[in-house]
């Protein structure tokens, strides 16, 4: 076999996942945090919802609602294109607030201002453009014992396996430096809003990988045919 057969058959099967992650980038975006309430039953809860997959997700047209399930509730449009390993953030405080109260720069998506408040017991369910259920979980420490109970500090999904699987059980509270890298707020409340450690491998990086390994293989060959 020829070399450029052999670089044909070796990019065949990326070129494939590459379209197969295309089609289905929508699939990639899970909640990855959230906090049912702030620090003396203040309105400080947030959602944090991340696009672990390696291409841009169109929010165009997504909603959010809590356990009453209907799509369009409160309208998510404004994030506009979510890029890979992005995490945007949806709270009841004003955007300017949160992001004062997080430290979180202008570069992180937020939108404020959604009334339909999570309670102790309650569902977080995210909807695509077409009103396609993207992702839905169920919480409540009573109702699932041995969950996280979100009062003043925010859980994460335990493992990457958690994400999407509706499984409350499986996450967890956070901590200040845990593997999230929680942190205290300005309102002393402990959280790590805006960054998921589930984002995927920047792909200059893989894409750097995949290349110095396709030259490995050429070498290789190269060596053998000699």
């Amino acid at each position: 076999m020829n070399r450029s057969n052999l670089l044909r058959r070796a990019l065949l099967p990326i070129a494939l996942l590459g379209a197969a992650a295309f089609q289905s980038a929508a699939a990639d975006v899970y909640i990855t945090e959230f906090m049912y309430r702030g620090l003396g039953d203040t309105p400080h809860e947030f959602i944090e919802f991340t696009n672990v997959g390696t291409g841009a997700v169109d929010f165009s047209n997504w909603s959010y609602d809590d356990d009453s399930r209907d799509a369009g509730v409160f309208d998510l449009s404004a994030f506009g294109s979510v890029g890979a390993g992005e995490s945007v953030l949806i709270t009841e405080m004003s955007a300017s607030d949160f992001r004062a109260a997080w430290g979180l720069s202008s570069d992180v998506k937020v939108i404020g201002g959604y009334s339909n408040n999570l309670g102790r017991a309650d569902e977080i369910n995210l909807f695509d453009g077409s009103g396609t259920l993207v992702d839905r979980l169920t919480f409540g420490d009573q109702a699932f014992p041995g969950s996280p109970r979100t009062d003043a500090r925010t859980a994460n999904a335990g493992n990457f396996g958690a994400l999407g699987s509706n499984n409350i059980t499986a996450w967890v509270l956070s901590q200040v430096h845990d593997s999230e890298g929680s942190y205290l707020s300005a309102l002393n409340e402990v959280g790590n809003p805006g960054t998921s450690r589930f984002a995927p491998v920047p792909l200059p990086a893989a894409a750097w990988l995949f290349l110095s390994g396709i030259g490995g293989l050429f070498g290789f060959t190269r060596r053998k045919q000699g």
